[in-house]
């Protein structure tokens, strides 16, 4: 299985945020740097953080995939507007409504819920799509980063070619982080760490099988942001961000 590179950035407010450039694009080459990070949400990022982020990677957009009632209740600092970065907000699960898809009793719960994603709020997964091929510096989010970012990132990285197991094992790479993100979360509110963080944690099977999903029914992510309505060129500008050619 291919390796993850070290991708991380430290910053003070933010325990799961990484670059998704360095990864192995089948026939050669890698994705580039510096131009989507994956992230946890951003309510706890310091001035500095900010800084970094603006000055440092250049970061022009935020894609916020949590619902109203997240952002309501954990607002993303106030600086990111100040320093002209626009924030778009494209939740993955319906407004209204149940709040995560319901399952069936044959399918793995984790994948129903994210092909749920795919499947309920197709239009919100490939606006995004389309806002980030034509943007600059782009940070992707939702809570912890792992699952409605997991797919989206997922998503793209497989469309515009990254391997497989690269693709996997950057999703599964969350994992390292959710410790330091839970007891920065049970800190702020008072609240104990769970004594198992075990149904947390990303589990790298769940995502290699709605990969497989989209293989069978779409010939592969490539194909499903075509059926559901990624033009042509937002397809090649997103290629272009992402590889280079």
């Amino acid at each position: 299985m291919a390796q993850p590179v070290d991708r991380w950035l430290a910053l003070e407010g933010l325990d799961n945020i990484r670059d998704v450039g360095g990864l192995p694009l089948v026939g050669g080459g890698t994705t580039r740097r510096g131009e989507l990070l994956r992230s946890a949400s951003l309510e706890f990022c310091t001035t500095s953080d900010v800084k970094h982020l603006v000055e440092e990677f250049g970061l022009r957009l935020v894609l916020d995939l949590r619902t109203e009632r997240e952002r309501a209740r954990s607002a993303s600092p106030a600086a990111f507007a100040d320093a002209g970065v626009e924030t778009v907000a494209l939740s993955l699960i319906p407004e209204e409504g149940r709040t995560l898809p319901e399952t069936e009793e044959d399918v793995d719960p984790l994948i129903h819920i994210y092909l749920g994603y795919l499947r309920d709020r197709a239009d919100n997964v490939v606006a995004a799509v389309r806002r980030f091929a034509a943007a600059g510096p782009t940070l992707v989010h939702c809570a912890a980063g792992k699952d409605r970012t997991g797919v989206f990132v997922a998503l793209v990285l497989d469309a515009v070619g990254v391997e497989r197991d690269a693709v996997v094992a950057d999703y599964a790479l969350s994992g390292e982080r959710m410790e330091a993100l839970f007891a920065r979360w049970t800190a702020a509110a008072g609240l104990p760490m769970p004594d198992d963080l075990t149904p947390h944690l990303p589990r790298a099977e769940a995502m290699a099988a709605v990969l497989d999903h989209l293989d069978g029914e779409h010939g592969g992510a490539a194909g499903w942001l075509r059926a559901h309505g990624l033009e042509a060129d937002a397809f090649a500008r997103l290629h272009a961000r992402l590889t280079g050619r």
